[in-house]
């Protein structure tokens, strides 16, 4: 007799990024959906890779990663946003910002737990607090600007609340939280056992002139959160799966009991390479301009066509607003644009809890310029 598998998540669909690459490979189409860049890792830190190799750090890195990275890491954020992490206990190195978001999820909530998510969202956020236990409660943020509503956050924190989940530059809407924003998010928390989750993997991806303010940056929210971040957006590098949390002592003793029966290491050589790395700091002032180019050479070459752009403040993805070219759901636009204009985007419905029915589509610019040329070619003809 056959087994039955009861699956823990029986309406849990395979990712959008895997259905809409897959597409796009299937198609020969431009691949603009999932976000990764499609120009080279530097020379330099693929060399820097093959001397830690070459010297034999090619073994089990220690479980919390390896002590340079740490070091680098905590030095890093404390130039950055002033606060002092221990690399020895508030420091865990990870495969990846997923990774960490769930260890941290797995570490932080149980069954019964309520978990407050702002969608759209980033789709690891809510297959993690499932499998926790956990139960999401949404908050929906409303285009053009995505802002969000701390009077709804209010009324939706019940006894149960145990997270709050925040990201920023966000992803997919390119928003930044503001200096209110942590102020509100200050005052919602205090006092209260409630635990901040912080997504800011595209710290350095930001724009005209802004800057990213990091929950680490706020003493009273950063003894309540797990900031997490990656090495992977920085350095165009997210096939090396490097990430990492910063979190109070306690918070990250849990965190690492499931970190380490999820990945145990990360890949040694590469924390070293990054573990030098993140010393030049020129590299991190240089990225704004980097993207913000990318970005508005993008918008540019979209200038005669039918889709509304709607403003990025960071991150590098653009949404776009299709309404004056179709009455489709968007995940049908997407596929039709994949196959029919040769074109991948995401459709933001899959970042949601219920779809809204709007016109949004999420397109990545972290492309070579010919990419984005030959893309913004094709769009412009619909």
């Amino acid at each position: 007799m056959k087994p039955d598998l009861v699956s823990r998540q029986p309406t849990l669909q395979e990712s959008i990024f895997s259905v809409m690459t897959r597409l796009a490979l299937n198609h020969n189409a431009i691949n603009l959906a999932q976000g990764f860049p499609d120009f080279d890792v530097p020379a330099e830190l693929v060399e820097m890779v093959h001397r830690y190799m070459r010297e034999g750090h090619n073994q089990y890195a220690p479980m919390p990663g390896v002590a340079a990275l740490r070091r680098a890491v905590a030095d890093k954020i404390f130039r950055e946003h002033g606060r002092i992490y221990d690399p020895e206990t508030d420091l865990t190195i990870t495969a990846g910002a997923t990774e960490a978001l769930f260890a941290a999820i797995l570490a932080a909530v149980q069954t019964g737990d309520e978990v407050l998510v702002f969608e759209p969202w980033y789709d690891a956020y809510i297959p993690a607090i499932g499998y926790a236990g956990g139960t999401a409660r949404t908050i929906t943020l409303h285009p053009p600007k995505f802002e969000i509503d701390w009077s709804e956050v209010h009324k939706k924190i019940t006894p149960k609340t145990r997270m709050i989940i925040l990201n920023s530059p966000h992803n997919p809407t390119g928003r930044m939280l503001t200096a209110s924003d942590l102020d509100a998010l200050t005052e919602i928390t205090a006092d209260s056992q409630i635990l901040l989750l912080s997504d800011e993997v595209y710290e350095h991806i930001i724009f005209d002139g802004r800057s990213h303010l990091s929950l680490a940056g706020r003493p009273e929210l950063a003894e309540r959160s797990f900031v997490i971040s990656s090495f992977g957006k920085t350095f165009h590098a997210t096939g090396w799966k490097t990430g990492y949390c910063a979190a109070p002592a306690e918070m990250t003793l849990e965190l690492r009991k499931a970190h380490q029966f999820i990945t145990y290491a990360v890949n040694t050589p590469v924390q070293y390479m990054y573990a030098g790395a993140l010393k030049n700091t020129g590299w991190f002032a240089s990225l704004p301009g980097f993207y913000q180019q990318k970005r508005d050479f993008f918008r540019d070459l979209m200038k005669t066509s039918r889709f509304r752009l709607l403003p990025v403040e960071g991150s590098y993805f653009q949404l776009a607003d299709y309404s004056d070219i179709s009455d489709d759901s968007d995940m049908e636009f997407c596929r039709r644009l994949t196959i029919e204009t040769g074109v991948a985007a995401i459709p933001t419905s899959a970042f949601y809890m219920q779809n809204p029915g709007q016109r949004l589509i999420r397109f990545c610019f972290a492309k070579k310029e010919e990419t984005l040329q030959r893309a913004a070619e094709k769009l412009c003809r619909i």
